[in-house]
């Protein structure tokens, strides 16, 4: 895993950590109760997202500069994502539910009109983050679900559309085939009776036994169909499932801001399943006077921590963007009373943007050096890829538990 003790407990300033993280403040916190005086609008526009929605952050900044709305730059970012069949945790060609089923959450918040709007387990829609704003626009509601949610995109004419792709059929498939026997039926982390599951089977212990059974994953893989240069990666995602997901946030020189997150949910979820990107205040939050913050990872513990509220209530008590990120992913920890044999099967990236365009990404886990935890930033300066600040030094484990891929 690369978790050291060392740098754990540097990176936390709290040497207690891997007993039970404390929940006392951070220093630079105000008092209770007081806001914060943030500072002006920036002199440029500034966004944030994940490192996926870099290639369309530069198209968003001119967006801004050209006096559009600011929630329509965040939309324009994450739908590029929704309309790539080849991102396979967002909109078409999403990883689907257990089911072979693709299930889309998203939502969104307009700064300047202080409206919200969301929608979960969406099926046969490709642009749930339009959706979203969508039911913000055009109804008195925050969010719908479901069948509900579906009638409501057919009348306001979005196209109905078969979203599983052919390449993520075949690796639902796969995923099938390979794990017939695990799911996620059963006690999750935070039940009383949890215990740290055993892998089945075994994993190999020599690199010739990880060679026999990569070859047997690549040959049921080649029975399905798969494409030889599609086969790592369709072992990969079955092995380890991604929990998709993008946020983007945005401010302009006038100090309008919105979020907006959208995601096709946990790989091989069960049907129906909504995890933080849909719940305004966990997967999205923008405060018009304070700021933005979004988050892509383990959605049901960023729901039991109201992760994007969490931080900009930070930022209103006077925490800095990453201070803020921190103490939220302090109280990941502090979910599983510091408990590191369950911290270690959870993740999370916070994206944090503040009124006056501080921003930070903050991360639960720093990665590997060889794939550190990233986030993508558009400013004055350029669209450019940044390392977060990280809580704890190392890598998650991936839930359900299965051994990495060995090295080509």
């Amino acid at each position: 895993m690369g978790f050291t003790r060392r740098k754990f407990i540097a990176t936390t300033a709290l040497g207690a950590a891997a007993l039970g993280v404390s929940t006392e403040p951070s220093r630079a916190a105000a008092p209770s109760g007081s806001q914060a005086a943030i500072a002006g609008p920036p002199q440029h526009p500034v966004l944030i997202s994940k490192v996926t929605g870099k290639r369309s952050l530069d198209e968003a900044y001119e967006m801004l500069l050209r006096g559009e709305d600011t929630l329509d730059a965040c939309l324009h970012v994450n739908k590029a994502q929704e309309d790539d069949a080849n991102d396979d945790t967002v909109g078409l060609g999403g990883l689907p539910n257990e089911e072979g089923v693709v299930e889309l959450d998203s939502c969104c918040m307009h700064g300047p009109t202080r409206r919200a709007g969301s929608v979960g387990a969406v099926r046969e829609i490709k642009n749930v983050c339009l959706l979203a704003k969508a039911v913000m626009q055009h109804t008195g509601h925050v969010m719908l679900v479901g069948e509900g949610a579906q009638r409501f995109a057919l009348k306001m004419g979005f196209p109905r559309e078969n979203l599983l792709t052919e390449r993520s059929r075949k690796i639902w498939l796969l995923w099938k085939e390979i794990h017939s026997n695990e799911d996620w039926w059963g006690p999750g982390l935070a039940a009383p009776d949890w215990k740290p599951p055993v892998p089945v089977p075994p994993p190999p212990k020599t690199s010739e036994e990880w060679r026999q059974r990569f070859r047997k994953l690549e040959q049921m893989a080649a029975g399905l169909g798969i494409p030889p240069a599609d086969r790592r990666h369709a072992i990969d995602r079955v092995l380890h499932p991604p929990t998709g997901t993008i946020h983007t946030s945005a401010v302009n020189t006038k100090g309008e801001m919105s979020g907006s997150t959208t995601t096709s949910g946990l790989a091989w979820k069960l049907p129906g399943r909504c995890g933080d990107s849909p719940i305004i205040g966990a997967g999205c939050f923008t405060d018009q006077d304070i700021g933005s913050a979004g988050a892509t990872g383990s959605g049901e513990e960023n729901i039991e921590v109201a992760g994007a509220h969490t931080i900009v209530e930070n930022m209103r008590k006077g925490m800095s963007p990453v201070e803020a990120g921190l103490d939220a992913c302090h109280r990941l920890v502090n979910l599983y009373h510091g408990d590191m044999n369950k911290v270690r099967f959870i993740d999370m990236v916070y994206y944090i943007l503040r009124r006056d365009g501080a921003y930070a990404g903050v991360s639960l886990w720093s990665g590997s050096a060889e794939h550190p935890r990233r986030f993508a930033v558009c400013d004055g300066k350029g669209s450019r890829v940044e390392k977060t600040v990280a809580l704890l030094e190392g890598e998650s484990i991936d839930w359900p538990p299965i051994p990495k891929l060995p090295k080509e």
